[in-house]
């Protein structure tokens, strides 16, 4: 017999059975994942994060309250409520939990006995559209994203008070300032561990950017990463991205979609790494939460 080199081997392979290839591509799900749905009869989930045990706190805005799921039993609790209509939260190192309370447009820091430190109201004695999402960088300083959306609960003008609607940066015990300026509608948001590249979803241009960090806060390089915007982001330890809207994408570092995991509702509004070792994928979507097992574990 004669030899086939290695690359007409894969050639013939994909002229004759062309969903081999495809079948073999690498995927972020565990062998044999489906969808289930851990639990239902909210409003509105958004803002999943997981603290150090991988237990999840996730928000149910109109009803204003942050539930806690237990990674250890799956039990749901109200945690906080009221909850500042809480939206987008992330965890410190210190294990506060920081959130976006639009209810006066306002960034919190929620300590584990529930007290409350009011981290940001306004800026230059005007405020924020509303503080949406954020992401905390090693040394603590930390990156948020300011779209308008009008709610119904608000006292205030409904109008902007803002230049625009920008990506911030509020270094640890310090001002914020504006990184961002030229976004339609920034939305998702998330930092790599090494707090070198900062990911930003533009969900109002239907596009993904990535930014180079710098020491000082501000952000360069500014590239297009995807053709797709997003309302929540999370990453995994390969680097893949994970954006949120019609069910959930999955992009490598490169930009390239390698997965879409369909989740029956309208919308699907953020997701993050939960369970005791980080490799549940834990979305929030409409009035109910899901979870997917997968190969790979939640970067941190």
């Amino acid at each position: 017999m004669i030899p086939v080199p290695l690359s007409k081997t894969w050639l013939l392979l994909a002229l004759l059975m062309p969903g081999a290839l495809r079948a073999a591509e690498p995927t972020v799900l565990a062998p044999g994942a489906t969808l289930k749905l851990l639990g239902e009869g909210y409003q509105f989930t958004e803002g999943p994060s997981a603290d150090k045990d991988g237990n999840v706190y996730f928000t149910d805005q109109p009803n204003d309250r942050i539930v806690r799921w237990d990674a250890a039993t799956g039990a749901f609790s109200d945690w906080m409520k009221p909850s500042g209509r809480a939206n987008g939260t992330y965890f410190d190192a210190a294990g506060n939990l920081l959130a976006c309370a639009d209810e006066k447009n306002q960034l919190w820091s929620i300590a584990p006995d529930r007290k409350v430190t009011v981290l940001v109201s306004d800026l230059g004695g005007k405020l924020f559209n509303g503080p949406n999402d954020l992401w905390i960088r090693p040394d603590g300083g930390l990156y948020f994203t300011d779209p308008l959306y009008k709610r119904p609960y608000w006292q205030r003008d409904p109008a902007s008070q803002q230049t625009g609607q920008h990506v911030y940066f509020l270094p640890k015990g310090g001002t914020p300032r504006a990184v961002a300026s030229d976004l339609t509608q920034p939305n998702g948001i998330i930092g790599t561990p090494d707090g070198k590249t900062l990911y930003v979803a533009d969900i109002g241009a239907g596009k993904t950017y990535a930014y180079d960090i710098q020491s000082d806060g501000s952000l360069a390089g500014k590239r297009l990463f995807c053709e797709s915007g997003s309302d929540g982001m999370t990453l995994d330890t390969e680097g893949n991205v994970y954006l949120t809207g019609k069910g959930v994408l999955v992009f490598d570092r490169t930009g390239k979609r390698i997965e879409q995991i369909a989740v029956p509702q309208g919308w699907t509004a953020n997701v993050t790494f939960g369970g005791r070792n980080r490799d549940l994928l834990f979305i929030t979507a409409g009035t109910a939460v899901y979870g997917i097992q997968t190969r790979v574990k939640g970067a941190q």
